[in-house]
C-alpha cells in the first residue's frame, strides 16, 4: 500500500463486520488511524481493531448507535480524545432485517 493516508484519522460507522470492517482495514493499511464504530457487536469491533493492530496500524473501537444524537456526539468526542482530530468519515452503518420472501 502507498500509505497515502498517514497522519489522517478516520471514523467508519458500522465497522464491526462486513463492508464496514473491510473499509476500516483498508484505511488502516493506507496509514490512517481508525475509529471502528459499532452499535452492538463489541466482539466484532474488537476483532477488527486487533487485526488492524496486528498489521501495524492504529485503531480503537467506540460504541455508538448513530440513530441516537447523544451517541453521535459521544462518538465524535471520544474520537477527539483518542486522536485529537477527524479527517475522514465513512457513513456505513445500516439496519437490516432478514425476512422470508
Amino acid at each position: 500500500m502507498s500509505k497515502k493516508l498517514t497522519g489522517k484519522v478516520a471514523v467508519v460507522t458500522g465497522a464491526s463486520k462486513g463492508i464496514g470492517a473491510a473499509i476500516a482495514k483498508y484505511l488502516a493499511a493506507e496509514g490512517a488511524a481508525v475509529v471502528v464504530n459499532y452499535a452492538r457487536s463489541k466482539e466484532g469491533a474488537d476483532r477488527v481493531v486487533s487485526e488492524i493492530q496486528r498489521g501495524g496500524g492504529t485503531a480503537v473501537a467506540i460504541q455508538a448507535n448513530v440513530a441516537n444524537q447523544a451517541d453521535i456526539k459521544r462518538l465524535f468526542s471520544e474520537t477527539k480524545k483518542a486522536f485529537d482530530k477527524l479527517d475522514i468519515l465513512v457513513n456505513n452503518a445500516g439496519v437490516y432485517e432478514f425476512a422470508p420472501r
